[in-house]
Formats: C-alpha cells, structure tokens, sequence
C-alpha cells in the first residue's frame, strides 16, 4: 500500500481558465508581482491589491474543474494506499472535483485574514481597501494567500508527508518558486520515486526520475489510469 504525495501548480488549473505567472495575457501581465503579492506592495496601495485579487476571486468563481483535478480525486479514491495532494493554487478547483483534505501551502481565494490579529473567515466576493477585520475591528483585512516573502501554511505538515512517500508526483509546477521547488528532493532524500508530468520541461526536471510531458487534461488521467491498473488484479483467462 504505497503512499503517493502529489504537488501541483498553476499548469493543473491553466486548462480550467485559470491564469499563471507565466501567461502572456491576463491578470498578472497587468501588474507587477512586487505590486500585488507581497506584504509591501499591500503596505503600500492595499486598494490595488484588493482589486487585483477581487478579480482573481471572481473568475476562480467562474472556474470548473478539469480532467486533471477529477482525475487526482479518482487516485485519492480507489487508491488502496494514501494519497496526499499538496497544492501551491489558490483556487479551490481540487476540492470541486472531488479530491478530499488538500494542503493548501499558499492559502485560498475563498479566505480573508486579519494582518493584525490573525483572525480568519470566508472572505466576501469583494474586499475593500482598509476593511475592518469582524474580530479586533483593525482595518487589516486582507486575501488570506501567502505572497512573495511570507512562509508558506503548513510546511511542517506537507514536509512530514513528503518525507514517508513512496512516490512523488508534481504536476502543473515551474519549479521556480521555494520551497515547493525543493519538495522533490525531500522526496528523493527519502527514497520517493519521484515523476514530473509537465506542459514542457521546469527548471527542475532533471531531478526527477521520470517525466510525462503534455497537457495536464491528458498526461494526469494517463497517469492515474496507469497507477490504477497496476494495482488490479489480472482477469483469469479461460
């Protein structure tokens, strides 16, 4: 009953309309991260920031998700051992399709929290400039997303899973942002047999064992399918 941990990144929710880093069009080409994802940048224009993840809550609304998150869902159910999914998106398309107790490493569109006393609630369709927090009253409230320079929630947690793996899987990831970058090799430090499946190469593809390149909508069904079949029983011949 092999343990599987599985991290996956932007590249998964592409297909469902969600925007990446990457992209030459859409939300981020309009700003700056320095301006929109970090704690200075809110520091310094929070209206702008609200904006900015106002308009990523509302077409994460919008959002459906794919055959690569029911896919993952299908693993976490018919799977005889653990399944873990690690994810660095903020949307919440994992749990739409089916997949059950995703770490959330940097947190959800679907969450507000309070700068100054670290209260958390559903976050509202739109979040003001200097929104007061429904605890303390400070007007703190923010998108409770971890930005650029915060630590990411529950490390401890995903480290300690990474660590008992008997595979690891990234999905949909860049291998360009720390630490969910290093989770690999956590897993290979632990004698993980560790798989990329990718749209194309990351930085980090060589660290993996194997790798499966192609759409997520087909190299994660692909994937499952092979996971899942090697766990059946062969049929009995005549």
């Amino acid at each position: 009953m092999e343990k599987i941990v599985i991290l996956t990144g932007a590249g998964i929710s592409a297909e469902s309309g969600l925007g990446t880093f990457r992209d030459e069009a859409g939300l981020w080409s309009q700003h700056r991260i320095q301006d929109v994802a970090t704690p200075e940048g809110f520091a310094k224009n929070p209206g702008l920031v609200q904006g900015f993840y106002n308009a990523r809550r509302a077409q994460a609304a919008q959002a459906v998700p794919n055959a690569a998150h029911r896919a993952l869902a299908q693993l976490q159910r018919e799977w005889p051992g653990e399944v873990v999914i690690v994810t660095q998106n903020v949307d919440v398309l994992h749990e739409a399709g089916g997949a059950r107790d995703v770490l959330h490493m940097h947190g959800t569109l679907t969450g507000a929290l309070c700068g100054a006393c670290g209260h958390r609630w559903p976050a509202p369709p739109v979040m003001r400039a200097h929104q007061p927090c429904p605890n303390c009253t400070a007007p703190m409230a923010r998108p409770d997303v971890v930005w650029f320079g915060e630590i990411p929630y529950r490390m401890e947690q995903i480290l300690g899973h990474v660590g008992t793996a008997d595979l690891f899987a990234a999905i949909g990831t860049s291998g360009q942002v720390y630490p969910a970058a290093g989770l690999v090799d956590a897993a290979t430090a632990a004698g993980a047999h560790t798989v990329e499946l990718n749209l194309e190469p990351s930085e980090i593809t060589a660290r993996f064992c194997e790798t499966r390149f192609g759409p997520a909508t087909v190299t994660a069904p692909d994937w499952v399918a092979t996971m899942l079949n090697r766990r059946r029983p062969a049929t009995a011949g005549p």
